[in-house]
């Protein structure tokens, strides 16, 4: 549980300050942040970040509307401990974020970076760093999806009337 309110805590401001800024008009996100997330881009190699495919910015968005306010209660019930109410919007979120990270995963392995006006990763090296960058947001989220199913703390028990 601490592993799992780790990551919800990081998650709400490395979404609210680097994640969302594709999402902004040019000029509102602070200069420092702009520049600390092209110099991600740039050290990655992740042009997504920088001009987002439709399909990445719809990603984004849902990060934006229905993961960013998920965090803090999530980070809540993991960091109180014995939550077994957070098991299906746990399983909601984990099932949610794994599907979008397999599309995230293939467009990095083997989408053509050579048209693309921002540097994107090119030897096999380079997609394996970025892949690297990636991984965890979908490791960690299917360890969580196993957690609530295979957990018994988790599993439902459903109770019964007698008659």
């Amino acid at each position: 549980e601490r592993l799992f309110a780790l990551y919800f805590l990081s998650h709400i401001p490395i979404t609210a300050l680097i994640d969302l800024q594709p999402l902004l008009p040019a000029g509102i996100a602070p200069q420092a942040l702009t520049d600390l997330l092209q110099q991600y881009a740039t050290s990655f190699r992740d042009p997504m970040m920088l001009q987002p495919p439709e399909w990445f910015k719809a990603f984004i968005y849902c990060e934006a509307f229905l993961q960013l306010p998920f965090f803090p209660i999530a980070a809540y019930a993991f960091l109180k401990g014995g939550c077994r109410w957070i098991r299906t919007p746990a399983i909601i979120y984990s099932t949610h974020v794994a599907t979008t990270l397999f599309a995230i995963l293939a467009h990095i392995l083997f989408h053509d970076f050579s048209k693309s006006e921002h540097a994107g990763p090119q030897s096999l090296r380079e997609r394996l760093v970025l892949l690297s960058i990636y991984l965890p947001y979908l490791l960690i989220p299917l360890l969580l999806l196993f957690t609530m199913l295979c957990n018994p703390h988790y599993k439902h028990v459903e109770k019964r009337k007698r008659k």
